[in-house]
């Protein structure tokens, strides 16, 4: 078995300033979304093109009982140097700050925005899986940019892909984020119902990947079935000739 290919990434994005909380809010003022769910207009949820490859992003969510590390995940991604896209949220990383640091040292890997609350992106207010999400268009703006600015701080540029928690988002939240060049990204193989499936569960959802798929799973429960389902179903696929990708690599 060798090694995944890394596709170079694009000259990065030097940290610039965004619109203001105010521009964004008198741009979007009474907008009223018809969508709510996983696959508004303008997410992001498979890579436009295949030949890219696969593109493995997993979550690390924060919070009371989500701020937990998934070392072996993160060890079998490195040993297979396998690129993926690692989603942080910033209460994942006030508590896990030097290895966020580490992480994004690791040059087949790439840090990305999920949030600094981990809450659906609502502009009313709306829940997902219980949990509330932003209230409204202010709210939208800081659960992205306050993270925005503490992995700007780690890598020294604004990541470009952010997922709200949860993954649920409004077509009006969607719009915002695109306003704040950060592209809301979606999945098309759910690997881990949330850190929820077993080991084979998530063996049997990951083996399904084909190039141009965007997969989500986890890394922040190491006591899911999470590692153990990558750890079967990664080497098959790479056996099987195909190509991981960071997003940033394989989305203009």
């Amino acid at each position: 078995m060798e090694p995944a290919a890394t596709t170079a990434a694009p000259t990065a994005t030097s940290v610039s300033a965004a619109p203001s909380q105010d521009q964004i809010v008198h741009q979007f003022a009474g907008r009223v979304p018809a969508y709510w769910g996983l696959e508004a207009p303008g997410v992001l949820k498979v890579l436009g093109d295949p030949g890219a490859g696969i593109a493995l992003t997993l979550d690390f969510c924060g919070g009371p009982g989500g701020s937990g590390i998934d070392h072996a995940a993160l060890a079998l991604l490195k040993k297979l140097e396998l690129p993926a896209t690692l989603f942080l949220n910033a209460r994942w990383i006030q508590a896990n700050t030097v290895l966020a640091r580490e992480l994004a040292a690791v040059p087949f890997f790439e840090l990305a925005n999920h949030g600094s609350g981990h809450l659906p992106l609502s502009v009313t207010g709306k829940s997902a899986y219980g949990i509330p999400g932003t209230r409204n268009v202010a709210g939208v703006y800081e659960e992205i940019m306050a993270n925005d600015a503490v992995l700007s701080e780690i890598t020294g540029k604004r990541p470009r892909f952010f997922r709200p928690g949860t993954a649920y988002l409004d077509e009006i939240a969607t719009e915002i984020a695109l306003s704040l060049e950060a592209i809301p990204t979606g999945f098309s193989i759910n690997a881990d119902g949330g850190a929820t499936y077993t080991a084979a569960m998530v063996a049997g959802e990951t083996a399904k990947a084909l190039p141009g798929d965007i997969i989500i799973s986890h890394g922040n429960q190491p006591s899911s079935g999470t590692s153990a389902g990558l750890a079967k179903a990664l080497p098959i696929l790479l056996d099987a000739g195909h190509r991981f990708t960071m997003l940033s690599a394989a989305v203009p």
